[in-house]
């Protein structure tokens, strides 16, 4: 249950309160408590503290419909997405960044076409110890150097505790990836930061517990939470995963978090990419990420997903049109 105390109630009495129900307690222009899904019913002694209370049937209760049926409004820069805007976010970039030549090309074809948002790894979780595991607070740098340089706002992941205030501090959306989502410490410490969190789907998690993740960032009381479908991992091997679009139905159906699919580490393979991103745009979503690299074959992480520049280029023009036929903008 998620219960808005009136203004009346003092901290020391929410804090009483919230020990009472076992609930979280988040400070904003109202004090809002968030309790275990069990609590169904408002106890009758304190219906008059309470100036709203929503009962949600399992603990996806901050992102749900149930409490709020718009979709959350984020704002990047300039750009915004969810709340009554109809954008579609375009982010592209390398899938790391490898030096300052690689990203800077990188960043200048982000502002030839458009795009607003560079990304690039810097702190890599690689399956294996032996590739490349990103230049770290080097590569943070770079791509700050980048959006000072060229106008543009940066992502990029984190991939473990050890370095998640180096990427708040250093990034305009902290990505949290697929490997990453469970990690209590990111999650807890990214409900603490002020900017936007793109929360990546584990290739072995359930929806509920996807939407569960995003509730820790949301019950530290960020808003900005973005979800990002990724594909899961299921019992094909010609593709690296298989893009989940059933899994976004329910999300825009039943949450209330902006959507963003990532096509690129769903299919694993450049050729598949372009008629994925055609049939993610057409889904009327907030966000579509695609990974392009000035050089793929060179690439130093995850070569064969890439595409090159004019690849990128061609796709961004076909899909403007995916985009109005949708009632959607590309931003």
């Amino acid at each position: 249950m998620i219960i808005h105390l009136k203004n009346t109630v003092a901290e020391e009495e929410a804090q009483r309160i919230a020990e009472e129900l076992q609930a979280i307690l988040i400070a904003k222009e109202e004090i809002v408590l968030v309790t275990p899904s069990k609590l169904q019913e408002l106890p009758a002694h304190l219906t008059s503290k309470v100036s709203k209370a929503v009962a949600v049937p399992n603990d996806i209760q901050l992102a749900s419909k149930l409490y709020m049926n718009e979709t959350r409004s984020i704002t990047i820069g300039d750009t915004t997405i969810g709340g009554s805007s109809n954008n579609t976010l375009m982010i592209t970039g390398p899938c790391s960044v490898e030096n300052e030549e690689q990203i800077e090309k990188a960043a200048k074809f982000c502002v030839e076409q458009g795009v607003k948002v560079l990304r690039a790894g810097c702190y890599k979780p690689r399956t294996s110890p032996y590739s490349f595991q990103g230049l770290g607070l080097q590569g943070l740098k770079l791509l700050a150097k980048m959006r000072d340089k060229y106008g543009l706002k940066i992502i990029t992941e984190v991939r473990d505790a050890s370095h998640v205030d180096d990427v708040i501090e250093y990034t305009d959306i902290i990505q949290i990836g697929a490997k990453a989502m469970y990690d209590h410490g990111i999650l807890r410490r990214c409900g603490e930061a002020r900017k936007p969190v793109l929360l990546k789907r584990g290739f072995g998690s359930t929806l509920q517990e996807f939407v569960q993740a995003a509730e820790f960032i949301l019950s530290g009381g960020n808003d900005e939470v973005i979800l990002c479908e990724r594909g899961i991992r299921t019992f094909e091997t010609n593709t690296r995963f298989t893009l989940d679009l059933c899994g976004v139905a329910f999300l825009k159906e039943k949450t209330n978090l902006p959507v963003i699919l990532d096509p690129s580490h769903a299919m694993g393979y450049a050729y598949g990419v372009p008629d994925l991103a055609r049939a993610c745009v057409a889904m009327g979503i907030e966000g579509l990420l695609i990974e392009s690299h000035p050089t793929p074959k060179e690439a130093w992480s995850d070569a064969a997903q890439q595409l090159n520049f004019d690849e990128y280029a061609e796709l961004l023009a076909s899909l403007k049109s995916v985009a109005q036929a949708v009632g959607r903008k590309l931003v």
